[in-house]
């Protein structure tokens, strides 16, 4: 009985450690919440709180694919699986420009930033 008991606590304690976000995945996450830009998604607008709901629920689709932070915004946040059409994001004052490469932008800030610390 005991090691039942055991057994089970161990299993589901590998299913939470395993559900756990990246801290990168929730870094950019967090990031296209609090932009402030808009996603554009097939011809159509969307704030940056539903975009994060929207990737959020693709990674979910896609997480036993994603092995890095790059997998996440390649099958995640890059472009629609239905259209094959890029993801935008328009940030105000700036360029639109494909979400792909904005999120990789703040990826690598990200990586330069804890490097320096």
């Amino acid at each position: 009985m005991k090691y039942s008991i055991l057994a089970i606590a161990t299993s589901l304690f590998m299913s939470a450690a395993a559900a756990e976000i990246p801290a990168e995945i929730v870094h950019l996450l967090d990031y296209v919440e609090h932009s402030g830009c808009e996603y554009e998604r097939n011809g159509s607008f969307h704030s940056a709180k539903d975009a994060r709901a929207h990737i959020m629920k693709k990674y979910k689709y896609y997480q036993e694919d994603i092995e890095s932070t790059e997998d996440f915004i390649r099958y995640a946040a890059n472009k629609s699986a239905l259209s094959g059409k890029h993801y935008k994001i328009h940030c105000p004052g700036q360029e639109a420009m494909r979400s792909r490469d904005w999120l990789i932008l703040e990826l690598n800030r990200l990586r330069r930033e804890k490097v320096a610390n």
